[in-house]
């Protein structure tokens, strides 16, 4: 009987990793998928998260329906706490949040209820580069008057529009001035139309292109300043703030809030979920993302995408937990904890 045990037991262990791809494909059928939003609805993360939900399910073996839930609050804070304490752990909950939650945990301390490397993370929807506008009718027409002169800008708490300013007036000396109470670059963008504030400090450079093409057509404003790890081919001629900064630990600083914009929309899932059920969200993502169809919807809608991968992401994830001791207390100096 002994015997007849150890034969056996590794011929039941290929049987359960031959059918496990099988099972989650049937976990999958006749299920919806719930996506969390971590932005409010209209503006870039929420439209991405639309497009990703009429599309993400063809590629899912058992093609699962998709819902969108929008839970802004807190910049994604809440949407991430969500999602790595109390969301269901089967694979039937992924999310999109905004990139500050990459750096959260050095600013905002307890009030980030998450371990960063213990989620699973599907892929990034697309890189991005920060631009400083403001507006033509401003008196604001370089990069150098950013230092001069107060630039009166919209924000929005714990969100880029807030933090990359905020980072630019300690670590470069800029004088942004920054009025917070903003909900998502939308409502900052009205604010600029109504004349309320003089531009912003932070919007992408992905998103304005297609947002508001009639702003840089009909020169509606001025873009005084890049924000990235490499320049933008498409912004030759705009200064890159990193070109600004006071000293190398100001630089490596500024370097680091940066990483988070190589995975610029990030899509998760709980810690937890079943492998194989992840493997099939990832290979999902990684499909969706070469499909004709998924491209030309972002086409239509707007959007421009430039997915990476699952793998990728989660090497971006660990250049930010690895960053240095005192690179991440200059940053937590800079921002002023919470």
């Amino acid at each position: 009987m002994r015997r007849i045990k150890e034969i056996l037991a590794p011929l039941a262990a290929i049987c359960v990793a031959a059918f496990a791809p099988a099972c989650a494909a049937d976990f999958y059928a006749g299920k919806t998928i719930t996506l969390i939003a971590g932005s409010a609805p209209g503006g870039g993360y929420d439209q991405l998260a639309r497009l990703v939900a009429r599309h993400l399910g063809q590629h899912i073996p058992g093609a699962p329906g998709f819902i969108v839930q929008n839970m802004p609050a807190a910049g994604s804070l809440t949407a991430a706490n969500l999602l790595y304490n109390s969301s269901p752990r089967d694979g039937t909950f992924i999310g999109l949040i905004q990139r500050g939650m990459l750096l959260a945990k050095l600013t905002m301390g307890s009030q980030v209820q998450f371990d960063l490397s213990k989620f699973n993370w599907l892929g990034s929807l697309n890189s991005e580069t920060a631009v400083t506008l403001a507006l033509s009718t401003s008196p604001f027409k370089t990069a150098q008057d950013l230092f001069d002169k107060e630039l009166v800008v919209g924000g929005e708490t714990n969100v880029d529009p807030e933090i990359t300013p905020r980072l630019y007036n300690e670590l470069l000396g800029t004088k942004f001035k920054i009025v917070n109470g903003y909900n998502g670059t939308t409502e900052i963008g009205l604010a600029m139309e109504r004349g309320e504030v003089q531009g912003i400090g932070d919007w992408s450079w992905s998103s304005l292109n297609t947002q508001h093409p009639d702003w840089l057509s009909e020169h509606k404003v001025r873009v005084l300043l890049q924000g990235a790890l490499k320049r933008n081919p498409e912004l030759p001629d705009v200064p890159d703030a990193l070109s600004f900064a006071k000293g190398d630990l100001e630089r490596r600083t500024l370097e680091l809030f940066f990483t988070q914009k190589t995975a610029a929309r990030p899509m998760l899932a709980p810690p937890g979920v079943p492998a194989d059920r992840m493997a099939l969200l990832r290979d999902g993502f990684v499909a969706m993302a070469k499909d004709p169809e998924f491209l030309a919807d972002a086409q239509r809608s707007k959007l421009e995408v430039g997915p990476i991968s699952g793998a990728e992401l989660e090497n971006t994830v660990g250049l930010i937990t690895a960053a240095a001791p005192e690179v991440t207390a200059r940053y937590i100096s800079a921002l002023g904890a919470r």
